[in-house]
């Protein structure tokens, strides 16, 4: 019995078929939009009652995905809000909560962009330092000036 041997010859691979990124929907899956009860009970699990203001919006993500917005009134976060992202199975009726959080709202007050300390520098802030060096410099000038003069005896 004859065996045979693979060939010498090496097939190329094909390249990948390049994917189609998902199509975010259009409107939010209605089981999901409806789960408003849901995301609230998601959030009451890390966040006070009390910090979880009204339902502000259902936005959907993906097919099965939406995310549920709500105010939050906790202190120092003025316009932000709470969110809990929903999901469920395929032909399932039951939501379930993914991930939750705080993010910011057009309205929040947010922290400047940062700026490169070299770019925050003025001319005027470099003046005023180096007029501060001088100052504290001739300050401490005549006080170097009667240490190094040695004090006066009786014999003389």
């Amino acid at each position: 019995m004859k065996t045979t041997e693979a060939s010498d010859t090496q097939e190329t691979p094909k390249p990948a078929a390049a994917r189609k990124p998902p199509r975010k929907p259009s409107k939010p899956d209605a089981v999901l939009a409806a789960a408003v009860a849901t995301a609230r009970a998601g959030l009451l699990e890390v966040v006070p009652e009390d910090q979880i203001g009204e339902w502000v919006s259902a936005v959907p993500d993906a097919d099965r995905l939406v995310t549920h917005r709500f105010r939050a009134n906790r202190p120092g976060y003025r316009g932000w809000e709470w969110f809990a992202t929903v999901a469920r199975v395929p032909r399932g009726k039951a939501a379930t909560v993914c991930e939750v959080g705080l993010l910011p709202s057009a309205e929040a007050v947010l922290a400047p962009e940062w700026v490169p300390w070299s770019m925050r520098v003025r001319p005027e802030d470099v003046a005023a330092q180096e007029a501060e060096k001088e100052r504290e410099a001739a300050a401490a000038a005549p006080e170097e000036e009667s240490a190094a003069t040695p004090a006066a005896t009786e014999d003389d």
